[in-house]
C-alpha cells in the first residue's frame, strides 16, 4: 500500500511519485524486490502525517514500478504505471508499512452505444485544451487514441486540474457511461472558467494598453510643456496633489485610494464636472489625520493641579480623570477610552470642564454642539453622487483637531432630533461604541476611519430624552449642581477676578465681603450652576467701569448693605422656618436643580364630610403621597389620640404655600401626615425641625433623594434638627462636615417615631 497525497492514479496512466515517508519508502522497495504489485490510494486528509486504514479512500489502483531512483534530499522518485481499479477488502495488520487485500473492479458492460457520448467528450475536452494555457496538444492527441469509453474517461480526468474529490469519484465510478457523463460535466464546467478568465485577461490587457499609451503620453507632454515654459494650470495643480499624497503619512489603502482618484482626475478635461469633485475628496483624504498623535501627559500631579485650578468642587468628577490617567500610564495604549458623560443643570461647568480635561492631558480639544441636529447625514455625512457632498460632523472635527487622539466633546446630546431625514442619534451609535469606532464609515470618504483613540465627552441636562441604546455606551457622571459655599468659592476665584479683567478694571478695584457674596448668592441668583451669578458680577463691574470713566475713584469693597445700590432690591426669598411652634404647619424640605429650599406645609380641617382639598401646584405624585397621608391617619386614627369618624365630618385641606412652581415628588409625604396629625391632635409642630421622607399608608418611611441639598437648605435656614428616613443615612455621607456638625439628624423608619421627633407633647392652649 502506498498513500498518496493530493494524487489519484488511474489504470494505464504513468505518473512520477516523490516517495518520502519511510514507511512507504519501505513498501516500494518491498514490492520491487518481491514483485508484487503496489496499490496506490489517495488520503482524506492531506495534512495528516501518519496515515491509518480510515484515513484512506477504499478505492485504489493498482500500479507497477518501472523504475526507483534515490534523490539527495533522502527522497524517492518512484515511476508507476497504473495497472486496473481495485477495493480493498481488508487490511493486513502488523509489519513496517501498510499492507491490504483488494478486490478487482473491472468496468461494468453496458448495453447503449456510447459513441455519441464519446464524441461530446472529446468536442469539450477539445475547447479546454484550445482555450487553457496549461494543457498541450499532446493530451488532445492521447484522448482521440484512447480506444475505450472509460479510458478516455480516465485520460480526461488524469488531465484537467480536479480537485482530489472530483478525481475520486471518477476513479471510483464502474459504469463507462456514467463515468463518462461526468467527465462531460467537469468539463463543461471547466469551459465556463476558462472563457470567464479569457474574457477578463482580454479586458486587463486592453485597460493595461490604453493606460500604458496614455501614461507615456502625459509624460511627453508635461516634459514639452517644462521645456517651453508653458505647463498648464490643472497640470501643476495635478502635480502639487500628486505630491502631497507622497509626502502625506497616509495609511497604504488611502494613498492607494488617493493615487486612484488623482490618475481617474488625469483622464478628464479640466471642464468637466466631476473634476471639483475629486479635487474636494483628495483634500479630504490629504488633510485628515490618520496617524498623527499628540504626545499624551500622564502626570497625575499635574492632572490634579490643572483640574483644581481650574473647577472648584466636583470632587466625584476629578477622581474619574484622575483613575484614568493612572490606569492609562499602567496599562499603555491597550487601555480603550471610556465615552464619559457629564449630566447636570446648564452653567454647572460641563463644558470648561472638557477643556479642562483635555489641558490635564495635554490633548487637542474639539466640540460639536449637536443642538438641533435632525439631518443624520450631520454626522455621517452624504455619498460623493450628492451635490455639495461633505463628510459628517465627526470627520470634519477631526480634520480641525489634526490629530488622532484629541479630547472630542458631544455637546448637548439629549437635544438631538429626529425626523424624515433620519436620526442622529442612531449614527451615534458607532462613534461611541468602542467596539465599532475603530472602523467608523463615513459615506463621504468610503474608507474606515479609526476613532478608537478619541477621548469622547459627552454633555447633557437630562437623559430622559436620550435613546437608551445611546445612553447604554455612555459613561454617566452626574454634576447635580454647586452647593451656596461652592458658589461663594467659586466667585472668590473665578468669577470675579475674570469679570474685573474683562471689564477693564484695575486688578483688586473690586471685592466682595463674604455676606455681601452671600446675599448675592442667594437674593439675586436661583439656578445650580453660576452663569447668573457670573452675570450679577458683571452688572456690578459696569456699573463701576462707568464711574471710573467719569472720574477716577477708590478700589471698592462691597458690603451686604450697599449691595442693593447696583444691583437693586433682592429678588429671590430662601424659605424660613416658622417664627413659633404652630398647629397643622410642618417644614418640609424640596430639591431642585437650583438647589435645596424649605417649603411650608399647611392643614386646615373644615366642616364637611371627609372631602380631601390639594394646593399649591402639586405634581400627581405628591398628590398620591397626600392621599397616603389621610390614609395611614384614618387607619391610626385611636392609636393616635383622633376620634375615628373625624371623616365624616370634617374636610382636610392641605395647602403648600411655597409650591408656586410646578413641585412633585413623595419627600413631603411624612412632612403632610405630621401636619394633619397635628391639626387633628392639636399638637403644635416644633418650629425647628424640617422632614423629608416618603410615606407609606402602613407607616413606613421610606428613601427619598436629593439628601445632600436638603440638609444644606436646613442648615442654612437656622434649622436644629432634620428628620430624615433611615435608610438615607448613607447619603449622610455628601454631606459637608460643618453641616453635620450644626446639625442633628433624627432617623425614622416608622412614622410614629417621626410624629415624636417633631410634635410637641402637649396640645395646645384652646
Amino acid at each position: 500500500m502506498l498513500p498518496v497525497r493530493d494524487t489519484v492514479l488511474y489504470p494505464q496512466m504513468v505518473t512520477s511519485l516523490f516517495v518520502g515517508r519511510p514507511p512507504s519508502q519501505k513498501a516500494v522497495e518491498h514490492a520491487e524486490h518481491a514483485g508484487l504489485p503496489l496499490l496506490v490510494v489517495a488520503q482524506r486528509d492531506q495534512e495528516k502525517e501518519e496515515v491509518e486504514p480510515p484515513d484512506l479512500f477504499d478505492v485504489g489502483t493498482t500500479a507497477a514500478i518501472g523504475r526507483t531512483l534515490k534523490m539527495p534530499d533522502g527522497t524517492l522518485s518512484v515511476l508507476l504505471q497504473g495497472q486496473e481499479r481495485v477495493r480493498v477488502v481488508d487490511w493486513v495488520s502488523g509489519g513496517a508499512f501498510l499492507q491490504a487485500v483488494a478486490a478487482p473492479l473491472p468496468d461494468e458492460r453496458v448495453q447503449e452505444d456510447l459513441a455519441l457520448l464519446a464524441q461530446r467528450v472529446l468536442e469539450l475536452f477539445e475547447h479546454c485544451v484550445r482555450l487553457s494555457p496549461h494543457l498541450g496538444q499532446e493530451a488532445y492527441v492521447a484522448a482521440m487514441n484512447a480506444g475505450e469509453p472509460g479510458r478516455l474517461a480516465d485520460i480526461v480526468a488524469a488531465t484537467l486540474n480536479l480537485t482530489l474529490a472530483e478525481r475520486q469519484s471518477v476513479l471510483e465510478t464502474t459504469r463507462p457511461d456514467a463515468r463518462l457523463g461526468r467527465v462531460a460535466d467537469l468539463l463543461d464546467k471547466e469551459l465556463r472558467v476558462l472563457d470567464l478568465q479569457r474574457q477578463i485577461q482580454e479586458q486587463v490587457a486592453q485597460e493595461l494598453g490604453r493606460a500604458t499609451r496614455e501614461q507615456v503620453l502625459r509624460e511627453h507632454l508635461a516634459t514639452i510643456e517644462r521645456e517651453l515654459g508653458s505647463a498648464d494650470p490643472f497640470q501643476r495643480e495635478m502635480h502639487e496633489l500628486r505630491e502631497r499624497v507622497a509626502t502625506s503619512d497616509l495609511p497604504p489603502a488611502v494613498a492607494a485610494r488617493a493615487r486612484e482618484e488623482l490618475d481617474r482626475l488625469a483622464t478628464l478635461p479640466p471642464a468637466a464636472p466631476e473634476v471639483a469633485i475629486i479635487r474636494t475628496y483628495v483634500d479630504w483624504l490629504v488633510d485628515l489625520p490618520w496617524c498623527a498623535v499628540s504626545e499624551e501627559v500622564l502626570d497625575l500631579p499635574r492632572a490634579e493641579r490643572v483640574l483644581d485650578e481650574t473647577h472648584f468642587g466636583l470632587e466625584k468628577v476629578k477622581e474619574r480623570i484622575i483613575e484614568y490617567v493612572a490606569v492609562r500610564k499602567m496599562a499603555g495604549a491597550q487601555l480603550r477610552s471610556p465615552i464619559l458623560c457629564f449630566v447636570g443643570a446648564p452653567g454647572v461647568g460641563k463644558t470648561s470642564l472638557g477643556q479642562a480635561i483635555a489641558t490635564a492631558l495635554g490633548r487637542c480639544f474639539v466640540r460639536v454642539s449637536l443642538g438641533g441636529i435632525r439631518d443624520e447625514a450631520e454626522i455621517r455625512g452624504h455619498r460623493r453622487t450628492y451635490v455639495g457632498a461633505l463628510p459628517g460632523r465627526v470627520i470634519q472635527t477631526m480634520r480641525q483637531a489634526r490629530v488622532v487622539n484629541p479630547v472630542f466633546m458631544l455637546d448637548e446630546l439629549d437635544k438631538l432630533g429626529l425626523d424624515f431625514r433620519g436620526d442622529p442619534a442612531a449614527a451615534l451609535l458607532e462613534v461611541l461604541d468602542p467596539e465599532q469606532n475603530h472602523a467608523f464609515s463615513d459615506p463621504y470618504l468610503d474608507l474606515p476611519y479609526d476613532l478608537s483613540h478619541v477621548l469622547f465627552i459627552g454633555t447633557a441636562n437630562t437623559l430622559d430624552t436620550v435613546p437608551p441604546a445611546l445612553a447604554d455606551r455612555l459613561e454617566v457622571i452626574e454634576l447635580p449642581g454647586y452647593t451656596e459655599e461652592e458658589k461663594l468659592e467659586i466667585a472668590r476665584r473665578f468669577l470675579l477676578p475674570r469679570q474685573i479683567a474683562e471689564h477693564g478694571l484695575p486688578a483688586g478695584h473690586l471685592a466682595l465681603t463674604t455676606p455681601a457674596l452671600r446675599q448675592l448668592v442667594r437674593g439675586y441668583t436661583r439656578e445650580a450652576g453660576v452663569r447668573s451669578l457670573e452675570r450679577e458680577l458683571g452688572g456690578i463691574c459696569r456699573k463701576l467701569a462707568r464711574q471710573q470713566v467719569r472720574r477716577s475713584g477708590p478700589a471698592r469693597r462691597l458690603t451686604e448693605r450697599i449691595l442693593a445700590r447696583y444691583l437693586g432690591p433682592p429678588r429671590y426669598r430662601w424659605g424660613l422656618p416658622e417664627a413659633e411652634d404652630t398647629v397643622g404647619v410642618t417644614t418640609g424640605v424640596y430639591w431642585s436643580e437650583s438647589g435645596g429650599d424649605l417649603a411650608p406645609i399647611e392643614v386646615q380641617l373644615l366642616p364637611g364630610k371627609g372631602k380631601l382639598i390639594l394646593t399649591g401646584k402639586l405634581g400627581d405624585v405628591m398628590k398620591e403621597s397626600a392621599t397616603a397621608a389621610l390614609s395611614y391617619t384614618r387607619a391610626q386614627a385611636r392609636e393616635l389620640g383622633i376620634a375615628p369618624d373625624f371623616c365624616d365630618r370634617l374636610d382636610v385641606h392641605i395647602h403648600c404655600p411655597a409650591a408656586a412652581q410646578p413641585t412633585d415628588g413623595p419627600s413631603a409625604g411624612i412632612a403632610m401626615a405630621t401636619a394633619l396629625v397635628s391639626a387633628l391632635t392639636r399638637r403644635p409642630v416644633r418650629r425647628d425641625v424640617v422632614m423629608t421622607g416618603e410615606i407609606t399608608v402602613r407607616g413606613r418611611v421610606l428613601a427619598i433623594g436629593g439628601v445632600k441639598e436638603k440638609v444644606l437648605a436646613a442648615h442654612r435656614a437656622g434649622v436644629r434638627t432634620v428628620v430624615l428616613p433611615k435608610r438615607n443615612a448613607k447619603d449622610l455621607d455628601d454631606v459637608p462636615a460643618d453641616a453635620r456638625q450644626a446639625l442633628s439628624f433624627v432617623l425614622v423608619e416608622r412614622m410614629d417615631e417621626a410624629l415624636r421627633a417633631a410634635l410637641c407633647v402637649a396640645p395646645a392652649a384652646g
